[in-house]
C-alpha cells in the first residue's frame, strides 16, 4: 500500500505544516486542502500550504489515499459524519489530535468500514492558524499511532512510512495508554500553566501590569504554554477528562506534601525533589527533545 494523495481537512497550524512538510520532503505526494474558514483557505492558497486548496470538502477527499482530520477532538466526528459520503472506500483515516481513545470512538462510529489509524503527531507551538505552519515542525519529534486491534497492517506501515517521509520518530501505541502518556507529558502541564497565569491575573494585591512587566523566566515560560489554542485545549481536557483527572489527583497529592514541607521546613524533602526533577531535565536534553543551552537558547 503506497500513500499517493493525502486530504488534509484543517488548514491551520498542524495541517499547514503536514502540507509544507509534503511538499519539502515528499513531493512525489499530491496534496489537497479544505478548512471551513474561508478566510483560512484564502491565506492557504497564498502560502501554497497545499497542492490544491478545494471549495470543498468532498473534492478534496475524493481521490484520496489518505485523510488526516486537523480539526479539534470534540469536531472529530461531525467532520467525518460530514466527509462519509465521499470518501474513496480504500481511503485511510487519521487525525493529529492530542487525545486517542475519544478519536478512535467518534471516527469509528461515523466511519464504520473504514480503514482508522488515529495519529498524534507530538509537535507544535502555541500559535495557530495558518500563518502558523512550517516545514520542520515535525523533524525530529514523536508521531505516535495507535491502530485497532484489527486494523490492516499494510495501512499502518504506509501510515507509518508517510510519517517518517516528514521527519518523525513513529511509535505504535494503545489509544488507553497513549492517553494516560499524555495526560502527564501534555494535558497537566497545559493546564497548569492555564491556571497559574489564570490566578496571577485574578490577584488584588499585585497588579496586571506589576505581573506582565516583572515577569521572571519561569512566569514567562507559563505564559507561553498559556497562549495555545482554547479550542483545542478545551476538546482535549474534555475528551481526555479520565486520564486528565487521575494525573490531577496524583499532582494535587504531590502538591500537598509540598505544601507539609515548606510548612514544616523540611528542605531535604524540597531538596530530593528538586535534584531528581532536575536529573530528568538532562534526560530531556540527551534525548534531544529539547535545547541543552542557557534560557532555552533564547537570544538576548
Amino acid at each position: 500500500m503506497t500513500i499517493k494523495r493525502v486530504a488534509i481537512i484543517g488548514l491551520g497550524l498542524l495541517g499547514g505544516s503536514i502540507g509544507l512538510a509534503v511538499t519539502e520532503r515528499a513531493p512525489e505526494i499530491a496534496t489537497t486542502g479544505w478548512d471551513k474558514d474561508p478566510d483560512v483557505r484564502e491565506k492557504a492558497g497564498t502560502r501554497n500550504l497545499v497542492g490544491t486548496v478545494c471549495a470543498t470538502a468532498a473534492e478534496a477527499v475524493a481521490n484520496a489515499d489518505l485523510v488526516i482530520l486537523c480539526v479539534p477532538v470534540g469536531a472529530m466526528e461531525a467532520a467525518a459524519r460530514d466527509l462519509a459520503p465521499h470518501l474513496p472506500a480504500d481511503a485511510i483515516i487519521s487525525d493529529v489530535g492530542s487525545s486517542k481513545k475519544s478519536v478512535l470512538d467518534a471516527l469509528s462510529a461515523a466511519l464504520p468500514g473504514q480503514t482508522i489509524i488515529p495519529a498524534h503527531p507530538v509537535a507544535g507551538t502555541e500559535q495557530s492558524g495558518p500563518d502558523a505552519g512550517f516545514a520542520t515542525l515535525f523533524a525530529g519529534r514523536w508521531c505516535i499511532l495507535t491502530p485497532p486491534d484489527d486494523v490492516d497492517a499494510q495501512a499502518v506501515d504506509a501510515l507509518s512510512d508517510f510519517w517518517t517521509k516528514l521527519g518523525a520518530k513513529v511509535e505504535l501505541m494503545d489509544p488507553d495508554h497513549h492517553d494516560l502518556v499524555l495526560a502527564v507529558t501534555s494535558h497537566i502541564p497545559h493546564l497548569i500553566a492555564f491556571t497559574i497565569v489564570g490566578t496571577a491575573s485574578d490577584l488584588e494585591d499585585v497588579t496586571r501590569s506589576e505581573v506582565i512587566k516583572y515577569s521572571a523566566g519561569g512566569f514567562r515560560d507559563f505564559t507561553r504554554i498559556a497562549a495555545s489554542d482554547p479550542v483545542m485545549w478545551r476538546d482535549v481536557f474534555l475528551n481526555n477528562k479520565g486520564a486528565v483527572l487521575e494525573m490531577l489527583g496524583r499532582f494535587t497529592e504531590d502538591l500537598t506534601a509540598m505544601q507539609r514541607a515548606i510548612r514544616s521546613g523540611d528542605g531535604e524533602a524540597l531538596h530530593e525533589l528538586f535534584r531528581r526533577t532536575r536529573a530528568i531535565r538532562r534526560e530531556v536534553i540527551d534525548q534531544g527533545q529539547d535545547d541543552s543551552k542557557p534560557d532555552f537558547g533564547r537570544k538576548h
